[in-house]
């Protein structure tokens, strides 16, 4: 099974590239991309971590603050390269999103959490950082984008974490054919703007 920590600190990478990036077309300097990139790639895990009553690992670990300072550098580094990519940001947020649920979800089961309590964790988890980038980049956020599916794929792979882990079921290729299944997912509902129903019916005067 590939560690815990290696598949958290590819998330923490991932959406910190997201934040990053953000940051960049929003103007900011390399400070404020450094902070947006480690709130968008820690912000659902210290939000898990703080549900769960541990200290959260972005504070326990050091490590955890190498990602969005490497982010921070690329983004800096290769701005004009990555500029000529338009749906660069929505990539490797999708990326950050595959793994967080997984590992929100995993690291929630290993506190005791029942499995519903794990699947919600592991959600929020996965979204947690993407809502907090874009309300401090003064963005409306995905998450409630009714054009946008952003959090389904992410209670998609939480629930199959949730199975597959009640079954004794996790294991290396469980844990990769999840991650494809949700980044895949996530990127044809992209492709092909899925979306789900609003929150009330339309109603149009006659």
């Amino acid at each position: 099974m590939l560690a815990p920590l290696v598949l958290d600190l590819l998330g923490t990478f991932f959406f910190a590239i997201s934040g990053s990036l953000l940051a960049a077309r929003r103007g900011f300097d390399i400070i404020g991309s450094l902070l947006l990139g480690s709130l968008t790639g820690l912000g659902g895990g210290v939000i898990r971590d703080v549900i769960l009553g541990v200290t959260p690992n972005a504070f326990a670990n050091p490590v955890y603050l190498a990602p969005p300072v490497v982010a921070a550098v690329l983004v800096f580094f290769l701005s004009g390269t990555v500029a000529r990519l338009p749906r660069t940001l929505l990539v490797f947020d999708g990326g950050g999103l595959a793994l967080f649920c997984i590992t929100g979800t995993v690291i929630a089961l290993e506190h005791g959490a029942n499995p519903i309590a794990a699947g919600v964790l592991g959600v929020t988890t996965a979204v947690g950082g993407g809502l907090l980038r874009d309300v401090v980049a003064n963005r409306d956020p995905q998450l409630f984008d009714p054009h946008d599916l952003y959090a389904v794929p992410a209670m998609l792979g939480a629930a199959l974490i949730v199975v597959v882990w009640s079954l004794h079921g996790y294991n290396p290729w469980t844990e990769a054919a999840v991650a494809a299944l949700v980044f895949a997912f996530r990127m044809l509902s992209l492709r092909f703007r899925w979306h789900v129903p609003l929150a009330a019916v339309s109603r149009h005067p006659a």
